[in-house]
């Protein structure tokens, strides 16, 4: 596979990430992600897949359209693109790390032929110490900038690359508990197996730039568990974020597999009422 005993992350970017829940992309976020990388680089390889293109293209333009709201949003995409891998680019290579752009969407992961040269382009990436940055073809595919800001995209990726781990970075400390939410205390789920249960306390919400909410990540985590990769859902908009969960410092949520679980007996898992 190429991944030369590093294990394999694919980290998710929502859009409110890479804004820093504000109007515009935020380049000290970005290099703040590539900070991480570059110190983890010797133990993890990253496969990035960002949201952001229509979220930077708005700092542009503003498109006059008689069409439907979702062609706008898929020229709002090929406009902010560029720009996006520009400044991944640039802040990245400003740290010594090399980055290369991967545009997919759901029919290539479809088609055996078209997966296997996914699989075989990224390794090739990934051994050459290039970070692929993956986002939906939005010009020819629309199901994404409707339903999931990239999070479905990214389950897809972790399964079809045999990924060790996704971690979904978004503008919460992970899944919240739904009496939490109704009572403004915030209890993060910690730790569970059972995806189906995560889904009834989930509070329906969609974020300021994104397109997804939380149902969006755990259909994501669910693609995962059933490749036997686990998920972490964290609070990408805190500095040093990876590094945090992978240290067990900050609160995030754990989407684990069975097998996984037979394998830590110690982890405590927080039941879900």
């Amino acid at each position: 596979m190429g991944k030369l005993d590093k294990k394999r992350i694919v980290l998710k970017l929502g859009s409110n990430v890479l804004t820093k829940e504000t109007n515009h992309i935020s380049r000290g976020k970005i290099e703040d992600i590539g900070r991480q990388i570059m110190v983890l680089q010797d133990t993890y390889e990253f496969v990035i897949v960002s949201s952001g293109a229509i979220a930077v293209a708005k700092q542009f333009v503003n498109l006059e359209s008689n069409g439907v709201a979702i062609n706008v949003k898929q020229a709002l995409a090929s406009i902010g693109q560029p720009h996006l891998m520009r400044i991944f680019q640039e802040s990245f290579r400003d740290l010594g790390l090399l980055t290369s752009q991967c545009l997919l969407s759901y029919s290539d992961f479809e088609k055996e032929q078209s997966q296997q040269n996914i699989i075989n382009t990224i390794n090739v990436l990934l051994a050459n110490n290039y970070i692929p940055i993956i986002n939906e073809n939005d010009t020819v595919a629309t199901d994404e900038i409707q339903f999931g800001d990239n999070d479905k995209l990214a389950g897809l990726t972790a399964s079809l690359l045999d990924a060790d781990l996704l971690v979904i970075a978004t503008n919460t400390d992970g899944i919240y508990t739904k009496e939490s939410v109704h009572n403004n205390a915030y209890q993060t789920i910690s730790h569970v197996v059972d995806v189906a249960s995560l889904e009834e306390e989930v509070v329906t919400s969609i974020s300021t730039h994104g397109t997804g909410g939380m149902k969006s990540k755990i259909e994501a985590a669910q693609i995962a568990q059933k490749a036997n990769i686990e998920t972490w859902i964290v609070n990408g908009v805190n500095d040093n974020f990876i590094i945090d969960a992978i240290q067990d410092k900050k609160p995030f949520t754990k989407i684990s597999f069975e097998s996984n679980l037979k394998q830590h007996p110690e982890k405590i898992i927080i039941p879900i009422k």
